[in-house]
């Protein structure tokens, strides 16, 4: 009699410790997130960024190098355009075209008193054309609408060509090369809102992959292959860009 009594006290308790745990088990698990509609379905997303840069050196002097005389510029150019397809999700693409020039037409490096080269007559010109897949995701910092983040992938394809020459009379030489590339990243950001309809954004890569293939023809005579890859999975500070964007 007391061996089934304890059988009937043991199973009351199992069951007791039991109960809880299937209650649980049946109620699922909520993190508390509010979902907030930051852009709405059937906004078009606009925006255009140009950079421009421009330097002249006079016997100008760095570290260990002296005497440089030359000049340098780059320009680039990215419009963007993007439709939010589902609320907070959008889709498109970017164009960039970019085009820099160095000349340098002087320069000495200088080691110590008695060991020393002159550079003289290098001319770099360069012009790339990328076309960019985008996709984005939005959410918003709390229940605001002025500021959020983002998540985009990018799948860009581009290519170019360049020419370098160095010298000059019966010393000139140069080299014209041709290059296709092509990088996947994802680059998060932060936008904020000045108003209904336009906003700035600031974003920065940290994970992606490139490849990159050139061919180059050295006084039309020499032909050579080069090709490179690079992965980054770490903030890259160096791709940190601002832009204005509009929310049409």
């Amino acid at each position: 009699m007391n061996l089934l009594r304890k059988i009937t006290a043991a199973l009351i308790v199992a069951t007791a410790l039991a109960a809880p745990s299937e209650a649980l088990a049946q109620e699922p698990f909520k993190r508390g997130l509010e979902y907030v509609s930051f852009i709405p379905k059937g906004q078009w997303i606009t925006g255009v960024s140009v950079n421009y840069s421009q330097s002249d050196q006079d016997n100008y002097q760095f570290l260990v190098i002296e005497n440089i005389n030359g000049d340098t510029y780059s320009f680039k150019v990215s419009p963007t355009l993007m439709y939010c397809f589902k609320d907070n999700l959008a889709a498109g693409g970017k164009f960039s075209y970019t085009r820099s020039r160095a000349r340098l037409n002087s320069a000495s490096l200088i080691l110590d008193s008695e060991t020393s080269y002159d550079v003289d007559h290098l001319y770099a010109i360069t012009s790339n054309y990328y076309g960019t897949a985008v996709f984005r995701n939005y959410f918003s910092l709390g229940s605001g609408m002025r500021f959020g983040m983002f998540n985009e992938v990018q799948l860009e394809l581009g290519g170019g060509q360049s020419k370098l020459t160095n010298g000059a009379g019966e010393d000139f030489t140069g080299t014209f090369e041709r290059n296709f590339s092509m990088n996947i990243g994802l680059t998060p950001g932060m936008v904020m809102f000045l108003n209904n309809y336009s906003a700035i954004e600031v974003n920065i890569g940290v994970l992606g992959f490139g490849y990159t293939d050139t061919k180059s023809t050295t006084d039309r005579i020499y032909v050579a292959h080069r090709k490179s890859r690079h992965a980054n999975f770490k903030i890259n500070l160096f791709s940190v860009s601002f832009g204005c964007v509009f929310y049409l």
